[in-house]
């Protein structure tokens, strides 16, 4: 097949893309160019798609001996990725970028631009398993190998149209594994650290980069009974299950922690409740994705409601055509907040495989 390696800079892509070149596979690498911020020039980043990361990819690419690439997505990401960001945050949501980016730039838009030109298939560092029937296998996202770094989560994000061209030839691989068979193929990016920044904020200040795009909105900080605490310059500096950074004065009744229980960024009031208010019993979503024939009507699932959280067990009913779903969990989960992703997964002694997902709208 001819696939395009989607090579980020660091080891995981590396390795992705030199295993698709040992399968027989005519590979072409590619780097997204996501920003023109000279900011995004960071030595040692702790982010990714900056120049010093299309550096690594280049000098892969060039030990591989395959073609390489830049592709300048940064007007599409600053639309579908920053500006999402921004206007999730001014709705009183908490969003996750790195998932936006997946949907829509790493997979739907170098999806989009790669079949125009002939390419078949997709190649990224992710891990995840996956293999198409042509392969022998049903086609089905399974999570990865290694737990720690199981990757199925954001990528749960996907439709069934990008699954169909995709390739994770590192999923079936412990991350220790794949950074000595990076060093094993003379890969100066083996013992490159992992990624965890938001790449467009690249002093890692949230609250600032926010502060700067939408601007002061006071409000007030009420309790659950709605007496007024404190006031504050803007609802986006907050998240549901923050407890740190409250700076409440008076303690609470029962003087143990409050946490963010609420957010009403229309009247930008910010409630504040015990852990035990945290706990919610149904989850509602929308903007539905669908990966498996499963994901229809009333059915039992796992769902995960963050890229490293704990899964639990739910009762789950679409409506697909309203684009909606309600999980009703059998154990309450804390902290959910309105624009993260609830995925759901079928337990499979493969690999839990994915079902589809949803973006949390409403919980009670």
């Amino acid at each position: 097949m001819r696939v395009l390696a989607a090579m980020s800079g660091g080891v995981d892509s590396a390795v992705a893309a030199a295993r698709a070149v040992q399968a027989g596979h005519e590979v072409i690498g590619v780097h997204l160019a996501l920003s023109r911020d000279p900011q995004a020039v960071r030595e040692s980043s702790r982010g990714c798609c900056s120049l010093e990361d299309s550096a690594d990819a280049r000098r892969v690419c060039d030990k591989l001996g395959i073609p390489f690439y830049v592709w300048d997505f940064s007007d599409r990401f600053k639309a579908d990725v920053i500006d999402d960001f921004i206007d999730s945050y001014a709705r009183g949501e908490t969003p996750n970028p790195c998932l936006r980016c997946n949907e829509k730039i790493k997979f739907a838009a170098l999806l989009e631009r790669g079949l125009a030109l002939g390419f078949d298939a997709v190649v990224t560092g992710h891990y995840a398993k996956l293999t198409q029937p042509a392969d022998g296998g049903d086609g089905y996202l399974r999570r990865g190998v290694d737990p720690d770094k199981d990757q199925s989560y954001v990528l749960g994000v996907l439709g069934d149209k990008e699954i169909a061209h995709c390739m994770f030839p590192v999923g079936d691989t412990l991350k220790p594994d794949i950074r000595q068979e990076a060093k094993e193929l003379g890969f100066s990016v083996a013992s490159k650290p992992d990624s965890y920044d938001i790449c467009f904020i690249p002093d890692g200040n949230t609250q600032a980069f926010l502060g700067k795009h939408i601007g002061l909105r006071p409000g007030m900080i009420v309790d659950t009974a709605g007496t007024p605490l404190k006031e504050h310059d803007g609802a986006w500096n907050y998240t549901i299950g923050q407890r740190k950074g409250l700076d409440i004065k008076q303690p609470a009744a029962d003087g143990k922690p409050r946490y963010v229980t609420d957010i009403n960024a229309q009247t930008g009031t910010v409630i504040v409740g015990s852990k035990a208010d945290l706990e919610v019993s149904v989850i509602q979503a929308d903007r539905l994705k669908y990966l498996h024939p499963a994901m229809t009507g009333t059915f039992e699932a796992e769902v995960q409601v963050r890229a490293h959280g704990c899964v639990a067990p739910c009762l789950v009913s679409v409506d697909a055509e309203n684009d909606f779903m309600e999980l009703h969990l059998h154990e309450p989960l804390s902290g959910v907040a309105r624009g993260q992703a609830a995925v759901l997964y079928l337990p499979d002694p493969d690999g839990d495989i994915v079902l589809g997902s949803g973006t949390i709208c409403g919980t009670r």
